[in-house]
């Protein structure tokens, strides 16, 4: 994937949790960054899981259903 440069300006609380998440994770600002962009974009665009995927999800919570509670305690 090919990359380009440029330069912009942030609030400086906003950075600053930026980098400290980064770190906390051990990965470079650059790569944060990139991964708030992908997600602002899709919310933007209107992404929605597939509906076979949500399917799959609301059996599997049905069927574990017990079990999420006794882990929620």
């Amino acid at each position: 994937m090919a990359r380009q440069k440029f330069a912009t300006q942030a609030d400086a609380k906003l950075l600053e949790d930026l980098r400290a998440i980064a770190a906390s994770e051990g990965r470079q600002l650059q790569a944060v960054v990139e991964e708030a962009f992908s997600e602002y974009v899709a919310r933007k665009q209107g992404y929605r899981p597939r509906a076979d995927v949500m399917a799959h999800f609301k059996a599997s919570v049905a069927r574990n259903s017990e079990l999420y509670r006794k882990l929620a305690k």
